[in-house]
């Protein structure tokens, strides 16, 4: 152990008296582990983020039924578009009444239309018209005012649920509770503003508009297709309560048995399997691209070493005079050189971690720094340190000591 402490102390005074050309040295091992720390940290708060905005959106221990479902190929999306029929609100009581697997179902439709209140005029805000069910489903709480009642919703009454965002640009120094807005050109009355979400992706998801589902399809039309949540009636039950409503959907559009889905079903895990292909792609050529920058750094290293090799014959041959073994010197050699390797390894870090930190602080990308990427990339640079040192250690255990002492 000793003998490794000293060997330590001998390469860390060799980089402070050498402070230029150990930077160069390691400067590939710098931007390596920089690199890993930075990206893996903000594919991690990407992760956590997106999973959380996918969970808002479809709902734990939920399941939607769309249109189209979940499409990767392009041209097979709009091929599902043209041949696949809306979801209509016969498919809503199709499956709202088919099985006691399913404790609810909510339909939704949604556009983008202008606002007005006053003088005050919003473009391209997001209506949203859901079922009476919507209560039941994650996504809106009235921090201000109510949610519009089932009975409203029922009976298509003229009510209306603002995003905070929406109600403050809209109705702006006044209570927004009872006040009558213009939403496409019709009058409607706030009875509540729901609680801030914050914003996604720089994109604000406070800026909306919920109506009841009937009074929407009056103003923007039936011919939509509707987005379906089903709540099974118990979360270990969601396996069964899906293919009860594959059943329920495919009798009701009286498909036969060698049809295929002429619609979409998925869960919030099938969308958050997608986002993980996609950043473990992402993050399989970031360490490729990673691991040539380790391998170039790894070469500048054995490249130093060969030369500190030469520069030390002296003290090598003199150190195997007084009785140092091969392994010493290979011991020594090798210490130098990953430590070396080490250094730039931790520079890296620091480096990644101020980077990921400032994305994170100036974007609207977040950031989660992870212990384990932090032990793979010093590891990974020790590693390297070990293995390119690994030749000019063995050059140097095998000099001749009576050569060795005869260079100057």
């Amino acid at each position: 152990m000793s003998q490794i402490l000293d060997a330590i102390t001998i390469a860390l005074g060799a980089i402070w008296a050498s402070k230029l050309r150990a930077f160069l040295t390691v400067l590939g091992n710098i931007v390596a582990v920089m690199s890993i720390i930075a990206v893996v940290s903000l594919i991690q708060g990407m992760n956590s983020y997106v999973g959380e905005a996918i969970t808002r959106e479809v709902g734990a221990g939920t399941f939607r039924i769309d249109k189209v479902g979940v499409v990767t190929d392009e041209e097979e999306e709009r091929e599902a578009w043209r041949r696949n029929p809306d979801v209509s609100l016969a498919d809503l009581r199709a499956v709202r009444g088919f099985s006691p697997l399913i404790s609810a179902v909510m339909a939704e439709s949604g556009t983008q239309t202008s606002l007005a209140y006053r003088d005050v005029t919003l473009d391209t805000v997001r209506v949203r018209g859901v079922s009476a069910e919507y209560q039941q489903f994650s996504g809106y709480n009235a921090v201000l005012g109510r949610l519009p009642s089932p009975m409203e919703v029922q009976r298509n009454r003229p009510v209306v649920l603002l995003g905070w965002d929406t109600a403050e640009k809209l109705i702006k120094d006044r209570s927004p509770i009872d006040q009558v807005i213009r939403v496409g050109g019709t009058h409607m009355r706030v009875v509540g503003v729901n609680e801030k979400k914050g914003a996604m992706m720089g994109q604000s998801q406070d800026d909306f508009v919920v109506m009841p589902l009937g009074k929407f399809r009056q103003l923007f039309g039936t011919r939509r297709s509707l987005e379906l949540t089903v709540k099974p009636a118990s979360a270990s039950l969601l396996e069964d309560a899906m293919e009860e409503a594959r059943i329920a959907m495919r009798v009701e559009r009286k498909l036969r048995p060698r049809d295929p889905d002429n619609f979409g079903l998925f869960t919030s895990e099938t969308l958050m399997n997608l986002w993980r292909t996609f950043s473990q792609g992402a993050f399989a050529v970031l360490i490729g691209i990673v691991s040539l920058s380790l391998v170039v750094g790894g070469i500048v290293i054995m490249n130093i070493m060969l030369m500190v090799v030469s520069e030390r014959t002296r003290e090598i041959g003199l150190r195997k005079a007084l009785g140092a073994r091969k392994r010493d010197i290979v011991w020594q050699v090798l210490t130098e050189s990953t430590t070396l390797s080490v250094v730039g390894g931790i520079v890296g870090t620091t480096l990644g971690f101020v980077a990921a930190l400032l994305v994170a602080q100036f974007t609207p990308i977040p950031a989660d720094i992870q212990l384990w990427s932090v032990v793979l990339g010093i590891g990974m640079t020790a590693a390297v340190g070990l293995f390119f040192g690994l030749y000019p250690a063995i050059r140097a255990a095998n000099l001749d000591p009576i050569e060795a002492l005869r260079r100057e």
